[in-house]
């Protein structure tokens, strides 16, 4: 079976807990959403790059999710989340996945 690269599973977290969040109105359920994803890619990324690359990359997830709550105010929420998720699953690809 192909494995998913971590920059889909990443990205995918983003906007698939932004969309849980949004669609249920809860957003603790949008959360665990966001935080099995997170885990799931910094393992991969654990795996792949290393602990300094995974911390890196998690402390960019975590950026990415808070960033896109201002960011959302300015260009709308859709397009912060797509944005976000658009640059962790680039620096995603370029560490860790590109091999």
């Amino acid at each position: 079976m192909a494995q998913v690269p971590s920059s889909v599973v990443a990205a995918a977290g983003l906007v698939g807990g932004y969309a849980v969040a949004r669609w249920t109105r809860k957003r603790p359920l949008g959360g665990i959403v966001l935080g099995a994803a997170g885990i799931a890619a910094g393992r991969e990324w654990h795996r792949r790059a290393g602990a300094p690359a995974a911390a890196g990359l998690g402390a960019l997830y975590v950026a990415g999710f808070a960033g896109s709550h201002p960011l959302a105010k300015k260009i709308g929420a859709w397009p912060a989340v797509f944005g976000a998720a658009a640059v962790v699953a680039a620096a995603s690809w370029a560490v860790a996945d590109r091999t």
